[in-house]
């Protein structure tokens, strides 16, 4: 078996990572403040579900960084020829496609779509190039289809646990998940 290089398989958690830190920093709030616009730019879609606390955000980008940390070691002690390294690749590079068409569908800024174009998008394409050149890639038709398959699966699992997780928090912190109690005292949320 070759050696698939580290910056194949534990990049995908370091790509992850930069682009996780984005989301980490401008979630909560973006959530909070485009809810009105989205609201009138798309009437009737519940968009007080969009809405998250800062902890919950925290809980389900860490549950996440577990998923990815998990695939990449796979891809490590695989070199690369793990199915689930592989789907969560595809998965990843599919997430960037969806940022991008999340931020034009909502005509503007959303949590993710700096780093989607700028890191998400080459590292996913460069990773997929170096594991065909390797000869590694069985069926990468499969682990797209696959990881388009899971990516959304294991996204609202995340999401899931990380309000069940921080369910106390947050009523704890008042009825919205925005509540004062859950800031710092200047009007930022806190991170837990």
């Amino acid at each position: 078996m070759s050696r698939m290089p580290a910056a194949v398989t534990w990049g995908l958690l370091a790509a992850w990572a930069v682009h996780d830190a984005e989301e980490l920093a401008t979630m909560a709030g973006w959530a909070r403040r485009a809810r009105p616009r989205l609201e009138r730019l798309y009437p009737g879609v519940p968009w007080e579900r969009l809405e998250v606390s800062q902890a919950r955000v925290n809980v389900a980008i860490g549950l996440m960084g577990g998923v990815v940390a998990g695939a990449s070691a796979l891809g490590a002690r695989s070199g690369g020829r793990s199915p689930v390294f592989q789907a969560v690749l595809a998965g990843f590079g599919l997430h960037g496609v969806v940022h991008l068409a999340q931020a034009a569908a909502t005509r503007g800024y959303t949590p993710g779509v700096a780093t989607a174009p700028l890191v998400v998008i080459p590292f996913s394409a460069w990773a997929w190039r170096r594991l065909r050149r390797a000869g590694v890639v069985a069926a990468p038709g499969r682990s797209a289809a696959f990881g388009l398959a899971a990516l959304p699966l294991t996204v609202g699992a995340v999401h899931a646990a990380a309000h069940l997780l921080t369910r106390r928090h947050d009523r704890s912190a008042g009825s919205a998940p925005a509540a004062s109690s859950a800031t710092d005292g200047l009007g930022r949320d806190r991170w837990f």
